[in-house]
């Protein structure tokens, strides 16, 4: 193997576009270290209860669109401790 294929085989997988529908997203970490986010999470308690048992946290998405709002609402945050 030459070492371009080399790179290819470790790249990461191309980012997921971030669903501006949905508040909370699920990022999702996975063999190999790379890691998926999936927005789909109307609330943090739904979130939560998809990521037990995995190697995943909660993030607050940036590209959210609030009523009445536009544009991004700020930098991905980390689940609030319960």
């Amino acid at each position: 193997m030459d070492d371009a294929t080399v790179i290819a085989l470790v790249a990461p997988a191309a980012a997921e576009p971030l669903d501006p529908r949905y508040p909370v997203c699920l990022q999702k970490w996975e063999w190999g270290g790379s890691s998926r986010t999936y927005c789909s999470f109307l609330s943090w308690e739904d979130c939560r209860a998809a990521a037990m048992g995995l190697s995943a946290m909660c993030l607050a998405n940036p590209y959210w669109s609030q009523p009445g709002q536009s544009g991004p609402s700020g930098a991905p945050q980390a689940a609030p401790p319960r």
